[in-house]
C-alpha cells in the first residue's frame, strides 16, 4: 500500500504495538520463573533485560520500516533485503502462526476468563464472536479501525496502571522482595535459571514490531514509525516491571511457585475474596485490544502477498472504504478454524522458533541494507522481478528523503541479535523437536513458493503469448 492512502497516526501505531505485546504472558510466567529464581532483583531484571532487547529490536525495525515504506513487516523486509523466497516463507508463517493462531489463542483465553466469571456464557462461542466482531470493525474504515484500537489499548493501559496502583496502596502486609542489587541477586542474573526464564520473557515481549505491518498506511512513516515502535515498547517494559513488582510485593513467593494464575493469586491479596473474579474480568478486557491489534495488523501481510503474487491476487483487494477487507476476513476464517478445532495449540509449540528466526534475519538485514545504500546498489528483486520500492521510488540509497537511522547503531541491532540468537541456539540445543518442526515448516513454505512462482510464470507466459 502506498503512503498516499495512509490513515493511521502515531497514537494508533503505538496502540497496535502495545496491544500486540500485552497478552496473558506477563500475568502467568512469574510462577515458573520462581522455580529457579527467588531474588527480587534478578526477577525484575528479567523484564528489564527482555525490555532492553525489545527496544533495541524496535529501533532497528524503525530504520528498516522507514527505509522500505511498505506494509507487511518481515515479509517486506526479507523480500527486499535477501530474496523473495525468504519473504514469502516469512509471510505465510506470519499470516498463520504469527497472527491467526495467536489470535485464536487470545480469543479462547478471553472466552475462558469471561466464562469462569459468568458460567452461562460458552467460552468457545465468546471467542468466535470476538473475532467476527473485531474483523467487522477493522474491515470498515481506517477511522473506525484506528479509533477502536486507540480506545481499547488506552483502556488496557489504564486497567494495568490501576492494578499496579492498587497493589502499592492496598496491600496490608507487603513482602520484602529485595529489589536492590545483592550478591544473591547478581549471581541469579548470571545463572542458568535466568537464561531459561529469559526465553519466556522474550515471548511476552513479542509484538514490539507490530507497527511495521501497517507501515504503508501510516502518516509520514519516516517519523511516525520510529516513535510508535520505541514509545510503545518502552511503555510496555515499564508496565511489565511494575506488574511483576506488585505481584512479588503482594503475594508470598511460595504460593506462586509453579502456578499459572499468579495474577489471580496477587489479586486475592490486593482485593480480597472478590479478587479472582475482578482479575478474570480484567484479563478478559485486556485481551480485547490484543485480539483487535492482531486482526488489524496481520491481514496486511496477506494483502502484500496478494499484491506480489498473481496466484493470491484476490488477497490484494481493497474495499470501497480503503481497507483490505478480503485479507481481514481470510485471516479471520483461519483463526476461526483454529478456535473450532483447537489445533492451534500444537502449532504454537514451535512457533517461537520460526518467528524468532524471522526477526533475527530482519534485524540482521539492517547491516546489508546500509551497505547497499552506501554503494548505491539496488536491493534484491521482488516477486515480479521489479526493484524494491521506497514510496514508489527505487531503493538506491538516495538522501533526498533520508530514512530514520537506528539510535545507537551498530550496538542496538547487535544487542537484539545477541539475545535473539542465544534464544534460537538454546531451542536448537535443548528443544530439537520444536526446532525441527519449525525448520520443516520453512521447507514446506519454500516448496509452496516454488509452486506459486512456477504457476505465476506460466500465467504470465500465456498472457504474453496472446
Amino acid at each position: 500500500m502506498s503512503t498516499s492512502r495512509a490513515r493511521f497516526g502515531l497514537h494508533t501505531a503505538a496502540a497496535v504495538v502495545v496491544a500486540n505485546m500485552i497478552g496473558t504472558g506477563v500475568f502467568t510466567s512469574l510462577g515458573f520463573q520462581l522455580e529457579s529464581l527467588r531474588s527480587g532483583f534478578a526477577l525484575l531484571m528479567l523484564w528489564v533485560v527482555g525490555g532492553v532487547a525489545a527496544v533495541c529490536g524496535a529501533l532497528t525495525y524503525a530504520e528498516l520500516g522507514s527505509t522500505i515504506r511498505r506494509s507487511g513487516g518481515e515479509y517486506t523486509f526479507l523480500s527486499h533485503i535477501y530474496h523473495p523466497a525468504a519473504g514469502f516463507v516469512s509471510g505465510w508463517i506470519s499470516a498463520t502462526i504469527g497472527f491467526a493462531a495467536p489470535t485464536a489463542l487470545a480469543a479462547i483465553t478471553f472466552g475462558t476468563y469471561l466464562s469462569s466469571v459468568f458460567p452461562v456464557l460458552p467460552a468457545r462461542w465468546l471467542a468466535v464472536g470476538l473475532v467476527v466482531l473485531l474483523s467487522v470493525v477493522h474491515g470498515r474504515t481506517h477511522r473506525t479501525s484506528g479509533g477502536f484500537q486507540r480506545w481499547s489499548t488506552t483502556a488496557k493501559v489504564v486497567l494495568i496502571l490501576a492494578f499496579v496502583a492498587a497493589g502499592l496502596a492496598l496491600v496490608a502486609e507487603p513482602r520484602d522482595i529485595g529489589v536492590l542489587p545483592s550478591a544473591e541477586g547478581v549471581s541469579g542474573v548470571f545463572s542458568a535459571g535466568f537464561a531459561v526464564s529469559l526465553i519466556f520473557v522474550s515471548y511476552s515481549y513479542s509484538g514490539w514490531n507490530a507497527a511495521t505491518y501497517v507501515t504503508g498506511e501510516l502518516r509520514d512513516p519516516r517519523r511516525t514509525l520510529p516513535r510508535a515502535l520505541a514509545a510503545g515498547t518502552l511503555l510496555v517494559m515499564l508496565l511489565y516491571v511494575g506488574l511483576n513488582y506488585v505481584f512479588l510485593r503482594a503475594a508470598p513467593a511460595e504460593e506462586m511457585v509453579g502456578r499459572l494464575e499468579v495474577g489471580y493469586i496477587a489479586a486475592g491479596y490486593i482485593f480480597g475474596p472478590v479478587g479472582a473474579d475482578l482479575m478474570g474480568i480484567t484479563l478478559a478486557l485486556l485481551l480485547v485490544s490484543t485480539v483487535s491489534a492482531m486482526v488489524l495488523a496481520g491481514p496486511r501481510v496477506l494483502h502484500a502477498i496478494g499484491e506480489d503474487y498473481p496466484t493470491f491476487r484476490f488477497l490484494s483487494s481493497i474495499n470501497a472504504r480503503g481497507t483490505p477487507g478480503v485479507a481481514i476476513f481470510t485471516q479471520a476464517a483461519i483463526s476461526l478454524l483454529f478456535i473450532l478445532t483447537e489445533s492451534f495449540e500444537t502449532i504454537l509449540v514451535f512457533s517461537g522458533f520460526t518467528m524468532g528466526l524471522n526477526t533475527f534475519l530482519a534485524a540482521g538485514g539492517v547491516f546489508l541494507l546500509r551497505r547497499r545504500q552506501a554503494s548505491g546498489r539496488a536491493p534484491n528483486r521482488d516477486a515480479d522481478g521489479r526493484g524494491g520500492k521506497i514510496d514508489g521510488s527505487e531503493v538506491d540509497g538516495s538522501e533526498a528523503d533520508a530514512p530514520y537511522r537506528a539510535w545507537g547503531y551498530p550496538v542496538t541491532p547487535l544487542v537484539f541479535l545477541a539475545v535473539t540468537g542465544w534464544t534460537l541456539a538454546y531451542i536448537l540445543r535443548d528443544r530439537p523437536l520444536e526446532a525441527g518442526l519449525g525448520l520443516g515448516l520453512i521447507a514446506v513454505g519454500l516448496a509452496i513458493y516454488a509452486v506459486t512462482r512456477a504457476r505465476d510464470r506460466r500465467t504470465r507466459d500465456r498472457r504474453g503469448g496472446t
